[in-house]
Protein backbone atom coordinates (compact mmCIF):
# COMPACT_ATOMS: atom_id res chain seq x y z
CA UNK A 1 0.00 0.00 0.00
CA UNK A 2 2.83 2.39 0.86
CA UNK A 3 4.30 1.92 -2.62
CA UNK A 4 1.01 2.96 -4.24
CA UNK A 5 0.68 5.94 -1.90
CA UNK A 6 4.22 7.07 -2.70
CA UNK A 7 3.55 6.95 -6.44
CA UNK A 8 0.42 9.06 -5.98
CA UNK A 9 2.31 11.58 -3.85
CA UNK A 10 5.10 11.77 -6.42
CA UNK A 11 2.60 12.31 -9.25
CA UNK A 12 0.83 15.01 -7.24
CA UNK A 13 4.14 16.76 -6.57
CA UNK A 14 5.18 16.72 -10.23
CA UNK A 15 1.87 18.08 -11.51
CA UNK A 16 1.40 20.64 -8.73
CA UNK A 17 4.97 21.98 -9.10
CA UNK A 18 4.42 22.54 -12.82
CA UNK A 19 1.06 24.24 -12.22
CA UNK A 20 2.48 26.49 -9.49
CA UNK A 21 5.43 27.60 -11.61
CA UNK A 22 3.02 28.32 -14.47
CA UNK A 23 0.78 30.31 -12.11
CA UNK A 24 3.81 32.27 -10.87
CA UNK A 25 4.23 33.70 -14.39
CA UNK A 26 0.80 35.36 -14.26
CA UNK A 27 1.26 36.39 -10.61
CA UNK A 28 4.51 38.16 -11.52
CA UNK A 29 2.86 40.04 -14.41
CA UNK A 30 -0.13 41.00 -12.30
CA UNK A 31 2.03 42.44 -9.52
CA UNK A 32 4.50 44.14 -11.89
CA UNK A 33 1.97 45.91 -14.09
CA UNK A 34 -1.45 45.99 -12.44
CA UNK A 35 -0.50 46.30 -8.76
CA UNK A 36 2.65 48.42 -8.98
CA UNK A 37 1.80 50.43 -12.13
CA UNK A 38 -1.97 50.30 -11.96
CA UNK A 39 -2.31 49.42 -15.63
CA UNK A 40 -2.30 46.41 -17.88
CA UNK A 41 0.91 45.33 -19.59
CA UNK A 42 1.58 46.95 -22.93
CA UNK A 43 3.60 43.89 -23.88
CA UNK A 44 1.98 40.83 -25.49
CA UNK A 45 2.89 38.69 -22.49
CA UNK A 46 -0.59 37.22 -22.14
CA UNK A 47 -0.69 36.09 -25.75
CA UNK A 48 -0.77 32.44 -26.72
CA UNK A 49 2.91 32.32 -27.69
CA UNK A 50 4.17 33.64 -24.38
CA UNK A 51 1.78 31.49 -22.40
CA UNK A 52 3.17 28.51 -24.32
CA UNK A 53 6.73 29.57 -23.45
CA UNK A 54 5.74 29.83 -19.77
CA UNK A 55 4.19 26.36 -19.92
CA UNK A 56 7.33 24.88 -21.53
CA UNK A 57 9.49 26.58 -18.91
CA UNK A 58 7.34 25.05 -16.16
CA UNK A 59 7.81 21.57 -17.64
CA UNK A 60 11.58 22.06 -18.01
CA UNK A 61 11.87 23.26 -14.41
CA UNK A 62 10.08 20.12 -13.20
CA UNK A 63 12.50 18.06 -15.30
CA UNK A 64 15.35 19.85 -13.48
CA UNK A 65 13.72 18.94 -10.15
CA UNK A 66 13.61 15.33 -11.33
CA UNK A 67 17.32 15.43 -12.22
CA UNK A 68 18.10 16.68 -8.72
CA UNK A 69 15.99 13.91 -7.16
CA UNK A 70 13.39 16.26 -5.72
CA UNK A 71 10.62 13.68 -6.02
CA UNK A 72 10.44 10.77 -3.65
CA UNK A 73 9.83 10.07 0.00
CA UNK A 74 9.94 13.05 2.38
CA UNK A 75 11.04 10.83 5.25
CA UNK A 76 14.78 11.46 5.12
CA UNK A 77 14.92 14.79 3.29
CA UNK A 78 15.99 17.84 5.26
CA UNK A 79 13.54 20.70 4.53
CA UNK A 80 16.32 23.30 4.60
CA UNK A 81 18.38 21.48 1.98
CA UNK A 82 15.30 21.14 -0.21
CA UNK A 83 14.59 24.87 0.05
CA UNK A 84 18.14 25.81 -0.93
CA UNK A 85 18.01 23.42 -3.90
CA UNK A 86 14.72 24.89 -5.12
CA UNK A 87 16.05 28.45 -4.84
CA UNK A 88 19.19 27.53 -6.78
CA UNK A 89 17.37 25.60 -9.53
CA UNK A 90 14.78 28.37 -9.94
CA UNK A 91 17.53 30.99 -9.98
CA UNK A 92 19.51 29.21 -12.70
CA UNK A 93 16.29 28.63 -14.64
CA UNK A 94 15.33 32.30 -14.57
CA UNK A 95 18.85 33.36 -15.58
CA UNK A 96 18.73 30.95 -18.51
CA UNK A 97 15.33 32.36 -19.51
CA UNK A 98 16.68 35.92 -19.36
CA UNK A 99 19.66 34.93 -21.51
CA UNK A 100 17.33 33.32 -24.06
CA UNK A 101 15.12 36.42 -24.23
CA UNK A 102 18.16 38.69 -24.54
CA UNK A 103 19.86 36.80 -27.37
CA UNK A 104 16.67 36.11 -29.34
CA UNK A 105 15.30 39.63 -28.80
CA UNK A 106 11.80 38.16 -28.70
CA UNK A 107 10.61 40.70 -26.17
CA UNK A 108 12.06 43.19 -23.71
CA UNK A 109 10.91 41.39 -20.56
CA UNK A 110 11.08 43.74 -17.54
CA UNK A 111 13.77 42.74 -15.03
CA UNK A 112 11.46 43.33 -12.08
CA UNK A 113 8.95 40.92 -13.60
CA UNK A 114 11.72 38.33 -13.96
CA UNK A 115 12.67 38.76 -10.29
CA UNK A 116 9.02 38.48 -9.25
CA UNK A 117 8.66 35.35 -11.37
CA UNK A 118 11.63 33.76 -9.58
CA UNK A 119 10.30 34.85 -6.19
CA UNK A 120 6.72 33.65 -6.76
CA UNK A 121 7.72 30.36 -8.37
CA UNK A 122 10.07 29.63 -5.46
CA UNK A 123 7.58 30.66 -2.79
CA UNK A 124 4.72 28.70 -4.37
CA UNK A 125 6.74 25.47 -4.70
CA UNK A 126 8.40 25.77 -1.27
CA UNK A 127 5.07 26.63 0.39
CA UNK A 128 3.32 23.66 -1.22
CA UNK A 129 6.08 21.23 -0.32
CA UNK A 130 6.20 22.51 3.26
CA UNK A 131 2.44 22.03 3.57
CA UNK A 132 2.64 18.50 2.14
CA UNK A 133 5.48 17.65 4.52
CA UNK A 134 3.56 18.92 7.56
CA UNK A 135 0.39 17.06 6.54
CA UNK A 136 2.29 13.81 6.00
CA UNK A 137 4.11 14.11 9.33
CA UNK A 138 0.82 14.77 11.10
CA UNK A 139 -0.91 11.72 9.64
CA UNK A 140 2.14 9.51 10.18
CA UNK A 141 2.08 10.38 13.86
CA UNK A 142 -1.56 9.29 13.87
CA UNK A 143 -0.60 5.93 12.36
CA UNK A 144 -1.40 6.54 8.69
CA UNK A 145 0.93 6.32 5.65
CA UNK A 146 3.15 3.87 7.53
CA UNK A 147 6.07 2.04 5.97
CA UNK A 148 6.04 -1.52 7.36
CA UNK A 149 9.47 -2.86 8.31
CA UNK A 150 10.76 -6.23 9.48
CA UNK A 151 14.03 -6.20 11.38
CA UNK A 152 16.63 -8.98 11.05
CA UNK A 153 18.84 -9.30 14.12
CA UNK A 154 18.52 -8.57 17.83
CA UNK A 155 21.88 -7.10 18.82
CA UNK A 156 23.02 -3.60 19.76
CA UNK A 157 22.25 -1.90 16.45
CA UNK A 158 18.92 -3.70 16.06
CA UNK A 159 17.83 -2.32 19.44
CA UNK A 160 19.21 1.10 18.57
CA UNK A 161 17.26 1.13 15.30
CA UNK A 162 14.04 0.14 17.08
CA UNK A 163 14.55 2.91 19.64
CA UNK A 164 15.27 5.50 16.92
CA UNK A 165 12.03 4.56 15.12
CA UNK A 166 10.07 4.88 18.34
CA UNK A 167 11.58 8.32 18.96
CA UNK A 168 10.74 9.51 15.41
CA UNK A 169 7.05 8.75 14.75
CA UNK A 170 6.88 11.52 12.13
CA UNK A 171 9.04 9.38 9.82
CA UNK A 172 6.19 6.91 9.50
CA UNK A 173 7.92 3.55 10.03
CA UNK A 174 6.01 0.67 11.60
CA UNK A 175 8.19 -2.13 13.00
CA UNK A 176 6.10 -5.26 12.44
CA UNK A 177 8.55 -7.48 14.31
CA UNK A 178 12.00 -8.96 14.22
CA UNK A 179 13.69 -12.16 13.10
CA UNK A 180 16.57 -13.60 15.10
CA UNK A 181 18.05 -16.79 16.46
CA UNK A 182 16.82 -16.01 19.96
CA UNK A 183 13.99 -13.95 21.37
CA UNK A 184 15.05 -10.66 22.99
CA UNK A 185 13.04 -8.34 25.19
CA UNK A 186 12.27 -4.79 24.08
CA UNK A 187 12.23 -5.39 20.33
CA UNK A 188 8.56 -6.12 19.87
CA UNK A 189 7.14 -9.22 18.21
CA UNK A 190 9.52 -12.11 17.59
CA UNK A 191 8.44 -13.47 14.20
CA UNK A 192 10.78 -16.46 14.07
CA UNK A 193 14.33 -17.57 13.34
CA UNK A 194 16.56 -16.84 10.37
CA UNK A 195 15.43 -20.03 8.65
CA UNK A 196 11.81 -18.80 8.72
CA UNK A 197 12.54 -15.49 6.97
CA UNK A 198 11.36 -16.44 3.49
CA UNK A 199 8.00 -17.68 4.80
CA UNK A 200 7.62 -14.58 7.00
CA UNK A 201 8.26 -12.24 4.05
CA UNK A 202 5.78 -14.13 1.88
CA UNK A 203 3.05 -13.92 4.52
CA UNK A 204 3.57 -10.35 5.69
CA UNK A 205 4.84 -8.64 2.50
CA UNK A 206 6.64 -5.75 4.27
CA UNK A 207 7.77 -2.57 2.52
CA UNK A 208 11.35 -2.98 3.68
CA UNK A 209 13.69 -5.43 5.38
CA UNK A 210 16.32 -3.90 7.68
CA UNK A 211 19.28 -6.19 8.44
CA UNK A 212 21.26 -5.56 11.64
CA UNK A 213 23.31 -8.71 12.08
CA UNK A 214 26.13 -8.91 14.62
CA UNK A 215 29.66 -9.94 13.47
CA UNK A 216 29.21 -13.50 14.73
CA UNK A 217 25.94 -13.78 12.75
CA UNK A 218 27.33 -12.68 9.38
CA UNK A 219 27.02 -16.26 8.07
CA UNK A 220 23.26 -15.68 7.80
CA UNK A 221 23.66 -12.72 5.40
CA UNK A 222 23.60 -14.74 2.11
CA UNK A 223 20.35 -16.54 3.02
CA UNK A 224 18.77 -13.25 4.18
CA UNK A 225 19.62 -11.57 0.87
CA UNK A 226 18.32 -14.54 -1.14
CA UNK A 227 15.02 -14.52 0.77
CA UNK A 228 14.53 -10.77 0.30
CA UNK A 229 15.34 -10.88 -3.40
CA UNK A 230 13.10 -13.89 -3.97
CA UNK A 231 10.12 -12.09 -2.40
CA UNK A 232 10.97 -8.76 -4.04
CA UNK A 233 11.39 -6.90 -0.73
CA UNK A 234 13.60 -3.82 -0.51
CA UNK A 235 16.53 -4.33 1.84
CA UNK A 236 18.67 -1.98 3.93
CA UNK A 237 21.71 -3.01 5.95
CA UNK A 238 22.98 -1.58 9.23
CA UNK A 239 26.67 -2.63 9.26
CA UNK A 240 28.11 -3.84 12.55
CA UNK A 241 30.81 -1.15 12.13
CA UNK A 242 28.06 1.50 12.01
CA UNK A 243 29.78 3.68 14.63
CA UNK A 244 32.68 4.30 12.26
CA UNK A 245 30.47 5.48 9.40
CA UNK A 246 30.08 9.19 8.60
CA UNK A 247 26.63 10.57 7.79
CA UNK A 248 27.27 10.53 4.04
CA UNK A 249 29.85 7.89 3.07
CA UNK A 250 30.91 7.38 -0.52
CA UNK A 251 31.53 4.00 -2.14
CA UNK A 252 34.11 3.36 -4.85
CA UNK A 253 34.76 0.13 -6.72
CA UNK A 254 38.01 -1.49 -7.75
CA UNK A 255 36.92 -4.47 -9.83
CA UNK A 256 34.70 -6.54 -7.56
CA UNK A 257 36.00 -4.82 -4.43
CA UNK A 258 33.86 -2.10 -2.87
CA UNK A 259 35.67 0.62 -0.94
CA UNK A 260 33.74 2.65 1.63
CA UNK A 261 35.32 6.06 2.05
CA UNK A 262 34.49 6.93 5.66
CA UNK A 263 36.21 10.30 5.48
CA UNK A 264 34.44 11.64 2.40
CA UNK A 265 32.69 14.97 2.93
CA UNK A 266 29.99 16.81 0.97
CA UNK A 267 32.65 19.40 0.03
CA UNK A 268 34.54 16.73 -1.93
CA UNK A 269 31.89 17.42 -4.57
CA UNK A 270 33.44 19.99 -6.92
CA UNK A 271 30.13 21.76 -7.52
CA UNK A 272 29.44 22.37 -3.82
CA UNK A 273 33.08 23.33 -3.23
CA UNK A 274 32.78 26.00 -5.95
CA UNK A 275 29.51 27.26 -4.45
CA UNK A 276 31.05 27.54 -0.97
CA UNK A 277 34.16 29.28 -2.31
CA UNK A 278 32.02 31.67 -4.32
CA UNK A 279 29.98 32.51 -1.21
CA UNK A 280 33.24 33.10 0.68
CA UNK A 281 34.59 35.53 -1.92
CA UNK A 282 31.37 37.51 -2.34
CA UNK A 283 30.67 37.49 1.40
CA UNK A 284 34.19 38.60 2.31
CA UNK A 285 34.13 41.46 -0.21
CA UNK A 286 30.75 42.69 1.02
CA UNK A 287 31.78 42.42 4.68
CA UNK A 288 35.08 44.24 4.09
CA UNK A 289 33.18 47.14 2.55
CA UNK A 290 30.55 47.20 5.31
CA UNK A 291 33.04 46.93 8.18
CA UNK A 292 35.78 49.19 6.75
CA UNK A 293 34.87 52.17 9.02
CA UNK A 294 34.91 49.86 12.03
CA UNK A 295 38.26 48.37 10.99
CA UNK A 296 39.72 51.87 10.60
CA UNK A 297 38.55 52.82 14.09
CA UNK A 298 39.94 49.57 15.49
CA UNK A 299 43.31 50.16 13.82
CA UNK A 300 43.56 53.62 15.36
CA UNK A 301 42.53 52.28 18.76
CA UNK A 302 45.13 49.50 18.69
CA UNK A 303 47.88 51.92 17.68
CA UNK A 304 47.04 54.30 20.53
CA UNK A 305 46.51 51.59 23.18
CA UNK A 306 50.06 50.17 23.32
CA UNK A 307 53.33 50.06 21.40
CA UNK A 308 53.55 47.54 18.62
CA UNK A 309 52.04 46.67 15.23
CA UNK A 310 48.34 47.12 14.46
CA UNK A 311 47.91 43.64 13.08
CA UNK A 312 48.82 40.47 14.91
CA UNK A 313 50.01 37.79 12.47
CA UNK A 314 50.21 34.28 13.83
CA UNK A 315 51.01 30.92 12.25
CA UNK A 316 47.92 28.71 12.06
CA UNK A 317 47.31 25.31 10.49
CA UNK A 318 44.83 25.27 7.61
CA UNK A 319 43.45 22.81 5.11
CA UNK A 320 45.65 19.80 4.39
CA UNK A 321 47.83 20.78 7.39
CA UNK A 322 49.30 23.75 5.51
CA UNK A 323 50.51 26.62 7.69
CA UNK A 324 49.42 30.20 6.96
CA UNK A 325 49.53 33.60 8.65
CA UNK A 326 46.19 34.47 10.24
CA UNK A 327 45.54 38.17 10.73
CA UNK A 328 43.86 39.81 13.71
CA UNK A 329 43.87 43.23 15.29
CA UNK A 330 46.41 43.06 18.10
CA UNK A 331 44.65 42.92 21.46
CA UNK A 332 47.64 42.14 23.71
CA UNK A 333 50.99 43.62 24.51
CA UNK A 334 53.91 42.18 22.58
CA UNK A 335 55.57 39.63 24.90
CA UNK A 336 57.02 36.95 22.63
CA UNK A 337 54.67 34.20 23.95
CA UNK A 338 52.08 34.51 21.20
CA UNK A 339 53.03 31.33 19.36
CA UNK A 340 52.15 28.87 22.15
CA UNK A 341 49.99 30.62 24.70
CA UNK A 342 46.20 30.66 24.75
CA UNK A 343 44.73 33.80 26.25
CA UNK A 344 42.63 33.46 29.41
CA UNK A 345 39.96 35.58 31.07
CA UNK A 346 42.36 37.54 33.26
CA UNK A 347 45.36 37.41 30.93
CA UNK A 348 47.73 40.24 31.98
CA UNK A 349 48.95 40.62 28.39
CA UNK A 350 45.63 42.08 27.21
CA UNK A 351 45.14 45.81 26.88
CA UNK A 352 41.92 47.52 27.89
CA UNK A 353 41.11 48.34 24.27
CA UNK A 354 42.11 44.79 23.32
CA UNK A 355 39.58 43.38 25.78
CA UNK A 356 36.90 45.57 24.22
CA UNK A 357 37.52 44.50 20.62
CA UNK A 358 37.81 40.84 21.69
CA UNK A 359 34.50 40.99 23.51
CA UNK A 360 32.70 42.03 20.31
CA UNK A 361 34.95 39.96 17.97
CA UNK A 362 36.17 43.12 16.25
CA UNK A 363 39.72 41.75 16.43
CA UNK A 364 38.67 38.98 13.99
CA UNK A 365 37.66 41.34 11.14
CA UNK A 366 41.03 41.27 9.26
CA UNK A 367 40.43 37.56 8.69
CA UNK A 368 38.10 38.54 5.84
CA UNK A 369 41.34 39.10 3.90
CA UNK A 370 42.45 35.57 4.81
CA UNK A 371 39.18 34.40 3.27
CA UNK A 372 39.86 36.33 0.06
CA UNK A 373 43.34 34.80 -0.08
CA UNK A 374 41.82 31.31 0.05
CA UNK A 375 43.44 30.45 3.37
CA UNK A 376 40.18 30.51 5.32
CA UNK A 377 36.43 30.28 4.83
CA UNK A 378 33.67 32.33 6.40
CA UNK A 379 32.48 29.13 8.12
CA UNK A 380 34.58 26.18 9.25
CA UNK A 381 36.56 24.79 12.18
CA UNK A 382 38.66 27.44 13.90
CA UNK A 383 42.37 27.15 13.00
CA UNK A 384 44.85 26.36 15.75
CA UNK A 385 48.54 27.24 16.14
CA UNK A 386 51.02 24.50 15.14
CA UNK A 387 52.03 23.98 18.77
CA UNK A 388 48.50 22.93 19.76
CA UNK A 389 47.92 20.88 16.58
CA UNK A 390 51.04 18.80 17.24
CA UNK A 391 49.94 18.31 20.83
CA UNK A 392 46.26 17.52 20.29
CA UNK A 393 46.67 15.15 17.34
CA UNK A 394 48.39 12.72 19.73
CA UNK A 395 45.69 12.92 22.40
CA UNK A 396 42.36 13.57 20.68
CA UNK A 397 40.94 11.03 18.16
CA UNK A 398 39.95 12.45 14.77
CA UNK A 399 41.57 15.80 15.57
CA UNK A 400 43.26 16.14 12.17
CA UNK A 401 40.02 15.35 10.33
CA UNK A 402 39.32 19.06 10.89
CA UNK A 403 42.10 19.84 8.43
CA UNK A 404 40.16 18.36 5.49
CA UNK A 405 38.38 21.68 4.97
CA UNK A 406 39.37 25.33 5.13
CA UNK A 407 39.28 26.74 8.67
CA UNK A 408 36.64 29.37 9.32
CA UNK A 409 36.14 32.73 10.99
CA UNK A 410 33.13 31.22 12.72
CA UNK A 411 31.91 27.65 13.01
CA UNK A 412 29.42 25.15 14.40
CA UNK A 413 31.41 24.84 17.63
CA UNK A 414 31.63 28.61 18.09
CA UNK A 415 27.89 29.23 17.77
CA UNK A 416 27.41 26.61 20.49
CA UNK A 417 29.55 28.60 22.89
CA UNK A 418 32.83 26.73 22.39
CA UNK A 419 35.11 29.75 22.06
CA UNK A 420 38.38 30.69 23.70
CA UNK A 421 39.55 28.56 26.62
CA UNK A 422 36.91 25.80 26.31
CA UNK A 423 37.00 22.01 25.89
CA UNK A 424 38.93 21.10 22.76
CA UNK A 425 37.34 17.62 22.78
CA UNK A 426 33.88 19.16 22.51
CA UNK A 427 35.03 21.50 19.77
CA UNK A 428 36.35 18.59 17.75
CA UNK A 429 33.01 16.75 18.06
CA UNK A 430 31.12 19.76 16.73
CA UNK A 431 33.70 20.35 13.97
CA UNK A 432 33.55 16.73 12.77
CA UNK A 433 29.74 16.86 12.72
CA UNK A 434 29.88 20.06 10.66
CA UNK A 435 32.33 18.56 8.15
CA UNK A 436 30.29 15.37 7.70
CA UNK A 437 26.93 17.17 7.47
CA UNK A 438 27.94 20.29 5.57
CA UNK A 439 25.31 22.03 3.48
CA UNK A 440 24.80 25.53 2.16
CA UNK A 441 21.85 25.88 4.52
CA UNK A 442 24.06 24.95 7.48
CA UNK A 443 26.62 27.63 6.55
CA UNK A 444 23.88 30.24 6.26
CA UNK A 445 22.45 29.14 9.61
CA UNK A 446 25.85 29.49 11.30
CA UNK A 447 26.42 32.93 9.78
CA UNK A 448 23.02 34.14 10.96
CA UNK A 449 23.56 32.71 14.46
CA UNK A 450 26.96 34.41 14.55
CA UNK A 451 25.45 37.72 13.49
CA UNK A 452 22.61 37.52 16.00
CA UNK A 453 24.39 36.56 19.17
CA UNK A 454 27.47 34.56 18.25
CA UNK A 455 29.90 37.51 18.13
CA UNK A 456 29.84 38.22 21.85
CA UNK A 457 32.56 36.60 23.93
CA UNK A 458 31.75 35.87 27.55
CA UNK A 459 35.42 35.79 28.51
CA UNK A 460 37.60 38.61 27.27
Amino acid sequence: MIRKNQKLINLFNVLSDAVLVFAAYFAALTVRFEVLNGKESILPLHSGAYVAVAACYSVLLVVAYLCFRMYGSYRFKEPGDEIVTILLINGVGVLALMALLYFTRIVDFPRLAVFLFWMFSSLFVIGKRTAVRLVLRHYRKLGYNQKHVILVGSGHFARQYAQDLQASPHLGFMLDGYVSGEEERGLGVHLGGYGDLEKILEERDPDELVVALEPQEIEHMPSVLVAADKEGVRISIIPFYNDYFPSHPTIDAVGKTKLVNIRATPLDNLGWAVVKRGMDIVGALVLIVLTSPLMLAAAIGVKLSSPGPILFKQDRVGRDKRAFKMWKFRSMRVTGTEDTGWSTKNDPRKTRFGSFIRKFSIDELPQFFNVLAGQMSLVGPRPEVPFHVNHFKEEIPLYLVRQQVRPGITGWAQVHGLRGDTSIEERVKYDIWYIENWSLRLDITILLRTLFGGMMNAEV
